[in-house]
């Protein structure tokens, strides 16, 4: 453990560079609780950290990977021993202190979340943030009243890595899911992991958008934002449950506040980062019990540690389905 190889995230000349490295574990940001990776995997916000494609790392140079899981190897805090498999994601995690791309990493103990019964090393990263976001999301759906009998839950940018998840997870709870996908070439695979019906984006007129649609949603998960979002927000059903999760799309929302004193519309932010321990806790166990997906083999593939950097661009460019988790040291 004198060394370890790490893919680390430079500005040179005022630019983003990204590249494997070796260091030592005394080089490692500071925290009670050193953890030997297994895997880590590939968030759309670990792309854009790594290409420089946006402005996510807040601190130069770090190691990135908002996502690890690992067993730990020694612990200051008496909750955490040698040999636990734990859970560490979100926070500053691989945005402004070294994250889960490297071979060891070291982080609070208050981050670092007990690997519950029913996932393991792995599987807790096929799911990794996209599965925590997607989890969290339909827990505070439940929270506003959603239930399968309510009606239809749509789910956009259905093949990525936070879509893929949701579906599997509203699915396997009884809703009958819409899966709204920019990629016709993957129904199959959309179809395979629950969802009854798949809808086309280029099938949808955003340019005609009314204040109040005709009444269809009784929930959703967005990923888009910008006009789709705008969109399913004038479709929802009177007491509807919408849950906004990213902008992959655009960071623009217009509407009118219709949606939400005409028919009761409740817009649910999900904002995974910053959730409290307790709550993240209970996503996670959820995730490994009632809410774990039931395709997580569909919907994640693997990678060696020095596959990582082609990835990035490929993710960008949405030419990868699902989760990809990076190989480390398991």
């Amino acid at each position: 453990m004198s060394t370890l190889k790490a893919y680390r995230i430079f500005e040179e000349d005022g630019k983003v560079a990204s590249r494997f490295v070796d260091m030592k574990l005394d080089e490692l940001d500071a925290g009670d609780v050193v953890i030997k990776v297994a895997y880590s995997s590939v968030n759309f916000k670990d792309a854009l950290a790594a290409t420089g494609a946006g402005k996510i790392i807040r601190r130069f140079p770090c190691n990135g990977g908002i996502d690890l899981s690992g067993t730990v190897e020694k612990s200051k805090d008496p909750r955490f021993k040698p040999g636990d498999q734990v859970i560490a994601t979100s926070y500053d995690i691989g945005v402004s202190r070294d994250g889960g791309y490297g071979e060891y990493s070291r982080v609070p103990a208050d981050w670092v979340v007990p690997m519950p019964t029913g996932l393991d090393l792995y599987s807790s990263m096929v799911l990794g943030t996209a599965g925590f976001t997607a989890g969290l999301a339909v827990v505070r759906m439940e929270h506003e009243g959603l239930k399968p009998a309510n009606g239809p839950v749509i789910v956009t940018g259905a093949t990525g890595g936070v879509g893929s998840v949701a579906v599997d997870i509203l699915s396997a709870c009884g809703y009958h899911v819409v899966a709204l996908t920019g990629k016709e070439a993957e129904t199959g695979y959309l179809e395979k992991l629950g969802a009854a019906e798949v809808m086309l984006r280029s099938s949808l007129e955003l340019s005609k958008i009314r204040p109040l649609g005709r009444e269809t949603w009784a929930g959703a998960v967005d990923n888009l934002g910008g006009d789709v979002l705008s969109w399913i927000a004038s479709t929802m059903k009177v007491g509807g449950t919408l849950a906004s999760i990213g902008l992959a799309a655009s960071h623009e929302f217009r509407t009118t506040v219709m949606p939400f004193i005409l028919r009761g519309v409740s817009l649910v932010g999900i904002d995974s980062v910053n959730a409290v321990m307790d709550v993240r806790k209970q996503v996670w166990q959820r995730l490994a019990t009632d809410l774990k997906p039931r395709h997580l083999d569909a919907m994640g593939s693997t990678v060696e540690f020095t596959e990582l950097p082609g990835v990035f661009d490929r993710l960008l460019k949405s030419q990868i389905k699902g989760r990809t988790v990076v190989k480390i040291g398991a």
